[in-house]
């Protein structure tokens, strides 16, 4: 599966809920739903492991990505993700990115290339 870097740096790609969503794979989406309740400490049903990624507009998407910040802020600018930014780094990605190091590296390598091009 090729890569989505979604608006913070998450690699959609690699994300279950998607590859489930891709597979349309019931007994997949139970288990992610079962690891993830456990993992977030709240009750998430197998018919809440549903998304398209984060950088596609029209199709479903895990709950937490219908309402977060960043991917509002990176929608309503049109950009690829946060590395296209001029405002790069700023409070919201920076704050995400304390729990999400790998995220901040793939940004930070895609920043790098745009700079070297």
């Amino acid at each position: 599966m090729s890569s989505m870097i979604a608006f913070c740096g998450i690699d959609c790609g690699e994300c279950k809920a998607l590859i489930a969503t891709r597979k349309n794979d019931r007994e997949m989406k139970k288990a992610i739903a079962e690891e993830w309740s456990k993992e977030f400490g709240h009750k998430i049903e197998p018919e809440d492991i549903n998304c398209v990624g984060c950088l596609v507009n029209d199709g479903p998407h895990i709950n937490y990505c219908g309402v977060c910040e960043i991917r509002k802020c990176g929608a309503s600018k049109e950009i690829e993700n946060c590395a296209f930014c001029i405002e790069y780094k700023c409070e919201k990605l920076a704050k995400f990115h304390e729990h999400a190091p790998k995220a901040k590296s793939q940004l930070e390598e895609i920043s790098k290339k745009r700079k070297n091009t």
